[in-house]
């Protein structure tokens, strides 16, 4: 392994999409909701665990889960785990990190990835990975991974790219598009999904922040002389307070020139939605896709997506196509088409009872 590669990891998202069983006191990134026996965060972990020394590990976070990530990584050190005061966004947690990096190994390449996605095939990702940063130390480049589309899927970000070659020059980056324009896009083959991984040199990332979010790199060079010292705490209070929330694509990617991707097919899913659990997830003969104990349903009910606490029992007939999920003290039943709305289900809820049950 070298010992100038580290690996950020993102992990400071609240997860709305998987309420009721996403909390703000407990998001999905900390949660088995696989089954698998580990939360998403240590798989994340894990994957990397064989290209990055473990001491070259930061995870970036909200404060709130500073503890919940040691707790949850016991081979990381404090040092290791960056807290936001206040979350805004991917652009400015990267920068942290990277200005972190930067202070300790000005010859740091980092491998910056979100900390929920689901990796079905980790040894094909890890050599993609190692690709990717043999590109970065012969290229002042900033790559990112994109995932060859099987489907015309509207809930991802799409990356076109120059060529066919495995990596390629972007042309340009589109945000979640119509079903039409998904069609489109896979039609012409020159698409790839945004899976949101990137790989990149320290100083090739902080001078695209310096080119393209030059507000935002004043105030970390205001703070840098307190990276790595106890002042530290309170300079990044200070950096995030007046920092504008802005996603490092809007903000760096989309506009920068020496952007690049590497094509890649390894069984990935962001697993951003009950609906894209359904998709990865076991399903019985009528196509629900529910725990093996505890769910009794007949023919009248398919394609269900049910998830259940373990230990309660539920009888469950005549839906079609629905997301049933029931928590300790919160239930949610809605078509699987309208899971778009779960963030204004949420915001009912917290109308009346305040941020009790989100």
């Amino acid at each position: 392994m070298e010992k100038n590669t580290y690996c950020v990891i993102m992990a400071g998202g609240i997860g709305t999409r998987f309420w009721p069983v996403s909390r703000q006191s407990r998001p999905k990134q900390f949660l088995d909701i696989l089954g698998t026996g580990k939360t998403f965060l240590q798989m994340t972990y894990d994957r990397f665990t064989g290209v990055v020394p473990k001491e070259n590990f930061i995870v970036v976070t909200n404060e709130r889960y500073r503890a919940m990530v040691l707790e949850q990584l016991p081979d990381l050190a404090t040092e290791q785990v960056l807290g936001e005061p206040v979350g805004r966004n991917t652009a400015p947690a990267i920068e942290y990190a990277a200005e972190v990096l930067a202070a300790r190994n000005p010859d740091a390449r980092m491998i910056v990835t979100p900390s929920d996605h689901l990796i079905l095939e980790p040894e094909e990702f890890r050599r993609v990975i190692t690709a990717c940063m043999e590109f970065v130390e012969g290229h002042d480049a900033l790559m990112t991974v994109g995932i060859r589309p099987t489907r015309p899927d509207t809930g991802y970000g799409y990356i076109q790219t120059s060529s066919d070659d495995t990596i390629s020059k972007v042309k340009c980056f589109t945000e979640k598009p119509s079903l039409e324009l998904a069609q489109t896009f896979l039609q012409t083959g020159e698409f790839l999904w945004n899976a949101g991984i990137f790989v990149w040199k320290a100083s090739s990332i902080l001078a695209a922040f310096k080119k393209y979010l030059p507000e935002q790199e004043a105030l970390f060079a205001f703070a840098r002389p307190a990276i790595g010292t106890v002042d530290e705490t309170k300079a990044i209070g200070a950096v995030f307070t007046e920092c504008r929330s802005v996603s490092i694509d809007y903000g760096v990617m989309e506009k920068a020139d020496n952007v690049y991707v590497h094509s890649g097919d390894f069984g990935w899913s962001d697993v951003g939605t009950w609906g894209a659990l359904y998709q990865q997830a076991r399903k019985d003969r009528y196509a629900n896709a529910k725990p093996e104990k505890g769910i009794y349903t007949d023919e009248s009910t398919r394609s269900c997506m049910i998830s259940m606490p373990a230990g309660k029992v539920a009888s469950i007939h005549g839906l079609r196509d629905f997301i049933v999920v029931d928590t300790d003290d919160v239930l949610l039943i809605c078509p699987r088409t309208e899971e778009q709305n779960i963030k204004k289900y949420i915001d009912e809820v917290k109308y009346d009872n305040g941020e009790e049950f989100s």
